[in-house]
């Protein structure tokens, strides 16, 4: 990486007249707001699918390689033809918090709407694209199942679709020939929104950068289609262990996820070459879609914490081999661009791991405060520049939120104020100054921060399973006052991109007519 600084910002955090972010204007005007900022990146969540079952959490997805059709963008879809301007007139929704209910009844019916269209007058690439990508096959035939089933998890399907045997995957392909159409169809347009969105980005030299989850979520596409990846019970269907920390700065009582655990090793001790390869397809789909990547839970690859299924917290868990260095060597890597989340309990053997690979590691601020002058998350303990520097992500509480609550003690409190030489009446900016100023490769900061925001923007909190990832950014905070400050600061502490004139000087991105769009 060379040096610069980007933004962390989820899509569904986007302003839009539609109740939730999209891949349309908003997302190529906030490509604009990070040119003319001095910004060099933009760091999102996953972009897979979600659902109510899992509070829409994107680390719950239901396919590791299919698009959010919540973020299709349907003024997009008007553009293409398939909805008139009158279906684009959108209920009035709030600027602050998605609506996920409303929302998903929204851009289902406009979809549908769409679809029906493009029965009649089909793309001619549309073919191309069903064809050229091999899960599609699978991720279809099983939304069209799960929608059969009232939505139940596929474990709880009739036993010959739950176990996958060809005789009834071949009835259901006939029987739901229509609904598989139908969700090829949401890709297909996901996937030009998302080409059109890649180009954009990579005209205005912005460096994307994804999220790629290391555990899968149970009753998804990847589960059901690959049953022996995973530690399942053959006659329920269902995990024997499940994923998820000890406890830490989080939870008391760790984290249970849920998530089934992989069977890295066959029954010799041999690592799985078959679950290898559909890591191999996964980091190539993800590395279509973005140039860098951050893999959630690195350290899993080193010795992750498995749970028994029966146990409700994650105390009674243990520390188990992953499959370590040997995994990497197996892949073609030569073109990743990985960021390792090594955060929680990390060993010598994660670092060393790490550190092999070449990849750079994480440095959250807000835990940089809570011990002595020799904490590691302190800058100034910054042991190489091969690391990306945050405020905080989108697990913690927002600066001011965190600043001002029980979690930061009087003692975290008072180091940060000598730390910032500040009296803690800005602490948000005092912070984004800290990072700026470290010698980290990159400082990512989320919009949260940049803004000054309390609590009640706060994007997740761990161990909870409501009320997560609905934050969203009102149209009016993204202005040209914010702009023409982190531009300032960027400037200051040499993270602009490149020669000064990779930044178009003349863009006028943050007057942009907002209303029209």
């Amino acid at each position: 990486m060379q040096r610069g600084s980007g933004i962390l910002l989820h899509f569904t955090s986007l302003p839009d007249p539609y109740g939730i972010g999209s891949l349309g204007k908003w997302a190529h005007w906030f490509l604009d707001f990070l040119q003319a900022s001095g910004q060099q990146y933009w760091q999102f969540l996953p972009i897979t699918p979600t659902s109510p079952i899992f509070d829409n959490s994107p680390y719950m997805s239901l396919s590791a390689f299919a698009g959010n059709p919540l973020l299709i963008d349907p003024r997009g879809l008007a553009e293409a033809g398939l909805l008139d301007k009158r279906d684009l007139i959108a209920p009035e929704f709030s600027e602050y918090l998605v609506d996920f209910p409303r929302v998903i009844a929204l851009k289902t019916e406009l979809l549908g709407q769409a679809f029906a269209a493009f029965r009649i007058d089909p793309d001619p690439a549309f073919v191309d694209f069903c064809e050229s990508r091999t899960w599609l096959v699978d991720y279809a035939l099983f939304m069209s199942l799960r929608e059969e089933n009232h939505l139940a998890p596929w474990y709880q399907w009739p036993g010959p679709e739950a176990r996958r045997q060809p005789a009834a995957l071949d009835r259901a392909r006939d029987r739901l020939a229509e609904r598989i159409l139908y969700h090829q169809f949401e890709q297909f347009i996901f996937h030009c929104q998302w080409q059109s969105l890649q180009r954009a980005a990579r005209e205005k030299k912005i460096i994307l950068i994804g999220d790629i989850p290391i555990y899968v979520a149970l009753d998804s596409v990847d589960v059901w289609a690959h049953q022996q990846f995973y530690k399942l019970d053959p006659d329920r269907l269902t995990p024997t262990h499940v994923a998820g920390v000890p406890p830490d700065y989080f939870s008391d009582t760790g984290q249970r996820w849920g998530n089934p655990v992989y069977r890295w090793y066959d029954d010799q001790g041999r690592i799985n070459h078959s679950l290898v390869n559909w890591w191999q397809e996964r980091f190539n789909r993800i590395f279509s879609q973005m140039d860098m990547v951050r893999i959630d839970h690195f350290r899993g690859f080193e010795s992750y914490w498995e749970i028994p299924a029966a146990e409700k917290t994650a105390i009674k868990g243990r520390w188990v081999p992953g499959p370590g260095l040997a995994f990497f060597k197996a892949l073609d890597s030569k073109n990743m661009s990985i960021i390792a989340e090594d955060l929680g309990v990390i060993t010598p053997e994660v670092e060393k791991l790490r550190d092999a690979l070449g990849f750079p590691g994480m440095k959250i601020l807000q835990f940089a405060f809570d011990s002595d002058m020799t904490n590691p998350y302190l800058p100034h303990n910054y042991k190489t520049s091969n690391c990306v520097v945050y405020t905080g992500t989108h697990d913690n509480d927002t600066t001011v939120g965190w600043y001002l609550g029980e979690k930061c003690t009087p003692g975290a409190r008072a180091a940060l104020n000598r730390y910032a030489n500040s009296n803690g009446n800005d602490i948000a900016r005092d912070m984004v100054r800290i990072a700026m100023a470290s010698v980290a490769d990159l400082a990512t900061i989320p919009l949260q921060d940049l803004l000054g925001f309390g609590s009640d923007c706060r994007m997740n909190t761990p161990s909870t399973i409501k009320n997560n990832w609905r934050w969203r950014c009102a149209p009016g905070f993204l202005n040209t006052e914010l702009s023409a400050r982190l531009k300032e600061e960027t400037e200051f502490y040499n993270r602009l991109p490149g020669k000064k004139g990779d930044t178009d000087q003349s863009t006028n991105s943050g007057t942009h007519d907002q209303e029209s769009w």
